[in-house]
């Protein structure tokens, strides 16, 4: 069905879907520690703070990330029901390595680096323990993603391929084509 401005009519059964996911709120018990992590990870800048609350954002938006100073909530426990991972999607693998060499040499480490097939993807903790997933797109289309999806690559193995960041980073300097870097082995 095609997209409508939100000024056009709309049916009863034609529900509006949101234009975009504005932010998300992490309570934190680890507030400026968490923070200055995204403040890091994300290259964000804080446009409000309090003892209770910061509000970050790293584009045109007035916050994607808001932290909630909670230093007494409890730790939730490991695989219970909620939030997995938060993921940050980059122009391009240029983008996406450049931040890599940039968070390592402030010693922010990813834990999992993985090519899903669709995405190039780099999983961190923060403060926390919140997964922070900070990748790029591997298909220049949707139909070019649902056209691999529909090959039966991503049944044989949904999870993906793990890969070393320093090893793809070499490559990516050494003049080894993005499509090549990014084409699930």
């Amino acid at each position: 069905m095609p997209k409508r401005s939100a000024r056009e009519h709309r049916t009863r059964d034609e529900a509006p879907s949101p234009a975009k996911l504005a932010h998300v709120v992490l309570r934190t018990r680890h507030f400026e520690a968490s923070r200055d992590w995204y403040i890091s990870v994300l290259a964000a800048d804080v446009v409000f703070e309090t003892q209770a609350m910061a509000f970050l954002t790293y584009d045109d938006e007035h916050h994607r990330l808001a932290l909630l100073n909670v230093p007494d909530a409890p730790a939730a426990p490991p695989k219970a029901a909620g939030l997995d991972h938060v993921a940050f999607t980059y122009g391009d693998l240029g983008d996406l390595l450049a931040t890599y060499a940039r968070l390592k040499d402030a010693g922010i480490v990813p834990y999992w680096c993985v090519n899903h097939g669709p995405t190039t993807s780099m999983y961190y903790r923060d403060p926390d323990g919140t997964q922070v997933e900070l990748q790029i797109d591997n298909f220049e289309s949707t139909d070019a993603l649902n056209a691999w999806f529909r090959s039966g690559a991503f049944a044989e193995n949904p999870i993906g391929v793990e890969f070393d960041p320093d090893d793809l980073i070499a490559r990516y300097r050494a003049g080894t084509p993005q499509e090549e870097l990014v084409r699930r082995p």
